[in-house]
């Protein structure tokens, strides 16, 4: 005959058994609605104290840091609390005996995915149950902290996915930013090439020709780099092009742009610049450098480089100085625009190319057709850094002034 002890032992273990298979259900149900985090917890804390004799609980889970995200029923306030380092060398469920920091609790319970530790529950239970006695609170808490995770991985992929688009969108911009064609011709021969680091640059060449034989060949590179860069440079651009429609002098061409920078960025980032008008029928460059590595001139002979200028835009309200210079030049007489992925390349031994080495070797490309003077530049620099990799934008471009 079946004693009433066992009879009452039987109902209870049923009724618990109805308890747990209801959490679950409320807590599967709470998941496919796609409630928020916040309201996860809620219900694990509120179903741990009507179901389990969970007197006192303390829920550390990996967001970045181990943060404390459920505790009730202590003295102290956990989610105040770092985890202790000794906590997490534990790897199985463990009884807590005269531990000084966690006195409050009888038992530490990790929950892993696979080996990846996600979770540990410090809990007081009303006796120290066996671990298959405290297998719900384990599983409980493994679907609640594994359903958490998928969120935020869920969150990470609608990131990933929306910065992919952007950065396309931002590409499409940038690449309208260069000019469709260079010119190649009696008179003058442009050719570029970039190559940038990131998906997303910074530098920024034009080539805008004009009436009365002259033409504006110019090179940029914004602070910073990705979208924000991207969007600023297309906002200068358009600037220039517009301003140049009206009017063709480098000087106030500079001034207006500095403060077309200064109202669109607040003084948050700059722009290296170069201009250069050049007039082929008279022959003569007048530029204006405004903190830009300052390109080199092979003309007549001689090998020079063109600082003369002003400093960055968008630095200043206005511009503490322009100085502008007009060069004569020559018949074959090459310039070179650059921006300092070529000078600040570093070498195996960790030495900087440096303007020198750039003007040293321009001398030597008297005579090349611009194909020709352009391969020999990226061999130049690849042979220079070696098995070094690039750590900025590679942007140059030659003007070949017949």
């Amino acid at each position: 005959m079946v004693k009433k002890e066992e009879i009452e032992h039987l109902y209870t273990q049923l009724h618990l058994k109805d308890l747990e298979l209801k959490s679950l259900l409320e807590v599967t149900q709470a998941i496919n609605a796609n409630m928020p985090e916040e309201a996860l917890y809620k219900i694990y804390h509120f179903t741990l104290i009507s179901n389990l004799d969970i007197k006192k609980l303390a829920l550390y889970v990996f967001d970045e840091q181990w943060e404390c995200k459920v505790n009730y029923g202590t003295k102290k306030n956990f989610k105040k609390e770092p985890l202790a380092p000794h906590i997490l060398e534990i790897n199985e469920y463990t009884t807590l005996e005269h531990d000084k920091v966690y006195s409050e609790f009888n038992i530490v319970i990790p929950i892993k995915h696979k080996s990846i530790k996600l979770a540990y529950v410090l809990a007081n239970t009303a006796t120290k149950k066996a671990p298959e006695e405290l297998s719900f609170l384990q599983t409980f808490t493994n679907v609640i902290i594994v359903a958490i995770e998928n969120k935020k991985l869920a969150r990470k992929e609608l990131a990933r996915l929306a910065l992919r688009k952007e950065l396309e969108i931002a590409r499409e911009v940038q690449a309208m930013l260069f000019p469709k064609s260079l010119p190649n011709n009696q008179a003058i021969s442009v050719k570029a090439s970039y190559y940038p680091h990131d998906s997303i640059g910074g530098d920024y060449y034009d080539y805008i020709p004009l009436c009365n034989d002259e033409c504006i060949v110019c090179i940029a590179d914004v602070s910073g780099k990705g979208i924000p860069a991207a969007l600023l440079m297309a906002n200068f651009q358009a600037s220039l092009r517009t301003l140049v429609r009206h009017n063709t002098d480098p000087v106030s061409i500079v001034h207006e742009l500095n403060q077309t920078i200064m109202n669109v960025a607040n003084g948050e980032r700059f722009i290296t610049f170069f201009i250069a008008l050049i007039n082929t029928r008279k022959k003569t460059i007048q530029y204006i450098n405004a903190g830009h590595n300052p390109p080199v001139l092979f003309n007549d002979g001689h090998t020079s480089i063109l600082e003369k200028g002003t400093t960055v835009l968008g630095a200043f309200n206005k511009l503490p100085f322009v100085n502008t210079e007009t060069i004569q030049y020559t018949p074959d007489a090459m310039l070179l625009l650059y921006t300092d992925g070529i000078t600040e390349l570093v070498n195996e031994d960790g030495a900087e190319y440096g303007i020198d080495n750039l003007k040293n070797f321009c001398s030597t490309l008297k005579g090349l057709s611009d194909q020709e003077l352009h391969a020999a530049i990226l061999k130049e620099i690849n042979t220079y850094k070696g098995k070094n990799p690039y750590t900025d934008d590679v942007t140059y471009v030659s003007c070949i002034l017949k």
